[in-house]
């Protein structure tokens, strides 16, 4: 027997709303998106070698299926080596990133948003491709990074309000200026006229995003740096071998071969040898300061041209990369985070001391004034906070000379 009409409207009208509301959260239920995960899973054990395969399977009999597969170092070590021999149109790494980045799970796109760092660094040191579509995976992955980003973002920028400290606060009150003394009586004053309201200083951290169809080489550095402001928004959660990627990335770009990474530590180290020495005769401080300026003039060089050619023999070996500031914005805020965060583990901030003090070198050769002073406050920090990053990257030729420990600045941030 068919129901009745009324019957159907009632239905209808009951299921609606929960219909509504799923419309609404696009966010899937525990039961789909442990399904999920566990389908992604599966797909990824297929495409990887065993036993690699077993490991990566395993995972899916968790409850957590998706958490699980992101935590994992056996997974990223696994699916880190497939997307390094890959990067082409049909390579099956590059498609299970692309596909995971769709999904509606957070914690899957968490689980691909991992290997973000590692493929621009892939990606970039490959340029120009072999073939037109040898890289074509790397940058479909990539837009879909920069899509899902431009749509959060809904065609708004990304602003940043620097505060007026002429204006108190909850922590600071301005200091006014004295008032002049006067032995006459006081007389009754006024009440005090209250200052204007400060007009709020607003910097634009990020321009609106425009959809892009294809990577183009005027609009390369922008998808990339928008990829990373992605990672960066989720960088919390990422594991410590992407975060050490991601440092490891940016020390190439920048040239990882520049001995001019050292010039920060060894004026410290000519400072600190200075002030052990105690007072010296008006005759030989007039012969340092001539030697000091002669060095302070030849130090404008940067211990080769405006490229940083001639700072290594191993030049050709680089990875080195135009870096505009709309690339670099977001990969310093990166570096802070792996140098500053404090949970970070060992390996993590030896990483991001190490790719702080080339950035410094580049920005010092290529005349960027905000990255520079950014860069050597992290390079500071990491002197007073990572001795052993030094010690360990950088032959001492006097290993028993004891290190002043200096205290954490703030890292700089520019607008």
């Amino acid at each position: 027997m068919p129901p009745s009409p009324s019957s159907a409207g009632a239905g209808a009208a009951s299921a609606s709303p929960s219909a509504s509301a799923s419309a609404s959260d696009p966010t899937p239920s525990w039961w789909e998106s442990v399904s999920q995960a566990r389908s992604r899973i599966q797909a990824l054990s297929s495409i990887l070698p065993p036993p690699a395969s077993q490991d990566v399977a395993a995972l899916a009999d968790s409850d957590r299926p998706a958490r699980a597969l992101l935590r994992s170092p056996a997974a990223y070590a696994a699916l880190s080596d497939a997307v390094r021999a890959g990067g082409g149109a049909d390579d099956p790494a590059c498609h299970w990133l692309y596909d995971t980045l769709l999904s509606a799970d957070p914690d899957l796109r968490l689980a691909a948003l991992a290997f973000l760092p590692l493929l621009a660094a892939l990606y970039l040191r490959r340029l120009p491709p072999e073939l037109p579509s040898s890289l074509s995976g790397f940058e479909a992955v990539l837009l879909a990074v920069y899509s899902s980003e431009a749509k959060n973002r809904q065609g708004k920028p990304v602003l940043v309000q620097v505060a007026d400290l002429s204006v108190p606060s909850l922590y600071h009150t301005p200091a006014s200026s004295p008032s002049p003394s006067s032995k006459s009586p006081r007389r009754p004053q006024p009440p005090p006229i209250p200052p204007p309201q400060a007009t709020p200083v607003v910097g634009v951290l990020s321009p609106p995003l425009e959809p892009q169809a294809a990577v183009k080489s005027t609009k390369r550095a922008g998808i990339i740096g928008v990829a990373f402001e992605a990672y960066y928004s989720k960088i919390l959660q990422m594991p410590a071998a992407s975060k050490v990627d991601a440092c490891n990335a940016v020390a190439a770009w920048a040239g990882q071969y520049c001995k001019c990474r050292f010039e920060l530590d060894d004026k410290e180290l000519e400072e600190e040898e200075g002030d052990s020495l105690g007072s010296v005769s008006p005759m030989s401080s007039e012969a340092e300061n001539g030697k000091e300026l002669e060095e302070e003039l030849a130090g404008m060089r940067i211990n080769g041209d405006t490229s940083g050619r001639n700072c290594h023999e191993d030049y050709d070996k680089e990875a080195r990369v135009p870096l505009p500031w709309e690339l670099l914005q977001p990969v310093m805020r990166v570096l802070g985070h792996c140098l500053l965060a404090p949970l970070n583990p060992v390996e993590v901030r030896d990483a991001a001391a190490s790719a702080v003090r080339v950035v410094y070198a580049r920005a010092c050769h290529d005349l960027v004034p905000q990255a520079a002073a950014a860069a050597a406050s992290g390079t500071i920090v990491a002197a007073g906070t990572a001795g052993s990053t030094a010690s360990s990257s950088r032959p001492s030729s006097k290993p028993n000379t004891p290190s002043k420990q200096r205290k954490p600045d703030t890292l700089l941030v520019s607008k």
